[in-house]
């Protein structure tokens, strides 16, 4: 009482705040008290007469229990007196056996007075049967059957009963009514007809398929009857059971496995889709019948049948074993993943068992798996085999098509900013993208397998990109003039590079999941190695090109024609700066570093024609002239490699300041000032070795053989502080004369 009085007074809360939610509603309070003070007398009044009602039906109810309690002790009174007279009978009961034998005999002969218009009439009637059963008036047909059925089961019954030894007689009646079973059996096949074709009868005519279920259900209770009259007699009519009702499930489950088997209608050979379309037609065709069913099939069976419960059964089991069939056959890789999407992902989804239309019937996390997990394991392993097989062979194929685009006589494609790149890139990880897209439509766990598949073929691709890239460069060495735009494709093969690892990263991220990301890491490093390497390598072969023209040029440098007037530092410049241009198409990671080893190869190769010792000055003068030469060209190349390198915030400085320190060496003009100069050299570099010196003193030309064993022989003893930042340059550079011990000798 308390919880009600409660929740009243809540109630009552709750609608006086809804009736008080503006100021100007506090001047009808008044006349809401009075509107609620009406409804409750109207409440009581109604509760006081429901109250008055129901007393007077218990004072009824009372007052008929105790007539009814009355009635009883009368009649169990009159039990008793019944019950005297009874056991007073018994003997006179015994004494009209002759008696019960007459009722028997006549209870046969009024059985068969009873079916002689039938018997008489049963030719008639049988005619009259089958010209209902073509006509398609199968109820009126069956009506006449079961009363052909019904004679002839009485006169067998009565006849088993007088004689059931007399089989003469019965096989009498039996070929006398020999016609019934063909008629049973013609009228069944136009059963069997109608309910192979319910789910479309359902919708034109669901009059024919109802009468086709009562004719069934009318043979199940003849069948129930018979078989319990044979438990009590022992006999049943010839023909029964019929089991109709079996027959007719039969029949559907027939019909389901037919129409599922019977939407394959191409072949590979004719439609390389003939999966996809056999399965999306499957798709369908399941979808509309089982809607079919829900909505107007059931309505024409009895509850008990349960019909729309066995369809779904019917047709899943029908779908399990297509599954398992096509599963045998010998599929292809995108065949299986037609296959596997399909059961694994399509056949629960809201296109087909999850649609919303076939809810709550049909609940797909109780739907059992179409195939087993041990075959999807093996569809799993047969499509990573075929996968392995076709990416290794789509990969060559790209490969070899990129190869052809390389001795092409128009320069490669550019990208938006301009960096030369061919279609190799884009067409790899375009395929990749797709695998990986398939493969995350049947699992994620399918999914990571493709990644790993991808990456590890990457990286096997990737060493025969290098060694092709390797042969690209030693086929050019042997004829410079081909391929013409060896120079923009060797550009795209290192831009190449840079997209291939832009690429891995992005796929990574997209595909990859962060704990899977660590077992995966030194495989993303060996990539990069690799990447890197045929960078390199091709910014080398580049460089080499740059060299190789400027090889003339280089051999003019520290000779009498250099110091002259010549001009090969401007042709070196020039030559430099106009590869470069083409350069510029490198993305910058690797056209900084290009930069930076042109500057210093540069450096190198003029430090060489320094060390080949191909003049030796003659005097101060000359030795003057030469080293404000070798000052104004270090310039020179110092303004080249600031322009070349702007924006890269590389220093360029350092590398031009060995030329100006060996041109310090040897613009000196007091020779006792010599082992001073030379000292502060190699402490500046202290890779530079005792031959290298020998040779800038040659340069030099006023060095006597015992001053340069002494300058030597004593910077050999002292030690140098070699500075941190500095990379060795000197141990690049060889001395083609005889060794320094050699020479002093």
């Amino acid at each position: 009482m308390e919880e009600t009085d409660r929740e009243a007074v809540a109630t009552a809360v709750q609608r006086v705040a809804g009736m008080l939610q503006r100021p100007d509603q506090l001047d009808k309070v008044e006349q809401y008290r009075r509107r609620e003070a009406r409804k409750k007398a109207s409440v009581e009044a109604r509760l006081k007469a429901a109250i008055q009602s129901q007393l007077d039906g218990v004072r009824t109810g009372l007052s008929q229990l105790h007539n009814a309690l009355n009635d009883v002790k009368d009649i169990q009174r009159s039990l008793i007196d019944v019950n005297k007279d009874w056991r007073q009978s018994i003997n006179t009961i015994e004494n009209l056996k002759d008696v019960k034998d007459a009722v028997v005999q006549h209870s046969q002969l009024a059985a068969a007075v009873e079916n002689l218009k039938n018997i008489f009439s049963v030719p008639e009637i049988v005619r009259e049967t089958q010209d209902l059963t073509e006509q398609g008036e199968l109820l009126q047909a069956h009506r006449k059957l079961m009363d052909l059925e019904c004679s002839r089961d009485d006169l067998m019954y009565e006849q088993y009963r007088m004689d059931s030894k007399n089989t003469h007689d019965m096989n009498l009646i039996h070929v006398y009514f020999g016609d019934l079973q063909k008629l049973s059996e013609e009228l069944a096949k136009q059963l069997w007809m109608v309910v192979q074709r319910s789910l479309v009868t359902v919708r034109r005519d669901p009059t024919l398929l109802v009468s086709v279920v009562r004719i069934i259900e009318r043979e199940e209770k003849i069948d129930r009857r018979m078989l319990d009259r044979k438990k009590q007699t022992g006999f049943i009519p010839p023909g029964r059971p019929k089991k109709w009702k079996e027959k007719m499930f039969n029949i559907l489950d027939r019909t389901v496995t037919t129409r599922i088997e019977g939407t394959q209608a191409d072949t590979r050979e004719s439609d390389k889709m003939w999966l996809v379309r056999h399965l999306e037609i499957i798709r369908k065709y399941v979808l509309d019948d089982l809607l079919v069913a829900k909505n107007l099939m059931v309505q024409c069976f009895p509850p008990h049948y349960d019909i729309f419960k066995k369809l779904l059964s019917m047709y899943h089991q029908a779908l399990s074993t297509r599954m398992q069939d096509l599963a045998s056959e010998d599929l292809e890789a995108n065949e299986i993943v037609s296959l596997l999407t399909w059961v694994l992902n399509t056949y629960k989804s809201t296109e087909m068992m999850g649609n919303s239309e076939l809810a709550p019937e049909v609940d797909v996390n109780s739907l059992n798996p179409l195939i087993s997990q041990n075959v999807v394991d093996q569809l799993l392993s047969k499509y990573m085999s075929t996968l392995t097989s076709n990416i290794i062979g789509w990969l060559r194929k790209a490969l070899e098509t990129d190869k052809k685009d390389w001795i092409k006589e128009t320069e490669p494609e550019a990208d938006q900013d301009g960096y030369y790149q061919t279609t190799l890139a884009a067409i790899v990880f375009q395929m990749f993208e797709q695998n990986l897209q398939v493969a995350a439509q049947i699992s994620e766990d399918l999914k990571m397998k493709v990644l790993l598949l991808c990456l590890q073929q990457m990286n096997s691709f990737l060493t025969r990109y290098k060694e092709e890239a390797q042969l690209y460069k030693e086929e050019h060495l042997k004829n410079r003039q081909y391929p013409q735009c060896y120079v923009q494709y060797m550009i795209a093969i290192i831009n190449n590079c840079q997209t291939f690892k832009e690429s891995i990263i992005s796929l990574k991220r997209k595909y990859l999941k962060n704990e899977m990301e660590e077992g995966m890491s030194s495989s993303h490093a060996n990539m990069d190695v690799i990447l890197d390497t045929i960078a390199k390598e091709g910014c080398s072969s580049l460089l080499d090109e740059v060299f190789m023209d400027l090889e003339p040029h280089l051999n003019e440098l520290m000779t009498k024609k250099w110091l002259t007037g010549s001009n090969a530092v401007d042709t070196i410049c020039v030559t430099v700066e106009d590869y470069f241009n083409d350069f510029a198409r490198i993305k910058k990671p690797y056209k900084k570093k290009m930069t930076v080893e042109a500057h210093r190869r540069v450096v190198v190769e003029y430090i060489k024609a320094i060390m080949l010792k191909r003049i030796s000055f003659k005097n101060a003068e000359e030795r003057k002239e030469g080293a404000e030469r070798m000052i104004k060209e270090a310039d020179q190349f110092r303004f080249l490699f600031k322009k070349l390198s702007a924006g890269s915030g590389e220093d360029t400085e350092g590398l031009c300041d060995i030329i100006i320190a060996i041109a310090e060496v040897i613009k000196l003009t007091d020779p006792s000032l010599l082992y001073l100069e030379v000292s502060t050299l190699v402490s500046k570099y202290p890779d530079i070795r005792d031959d290298h010196i020998s040779a800038l003193l040659t340069v030099r030309g006023d060095a006597s053989r015992d001053m340069k064993q002494t300058i030597i022989e004593t910077l050999d003893q002292g030690s140098s502080q070699p500075n941190p930042n500095y990379v060795p340059i000197f141990k690049e550079i060889t001395v083609p004369t005889l060794s320094v011990q050699k020479l002093l000798k």
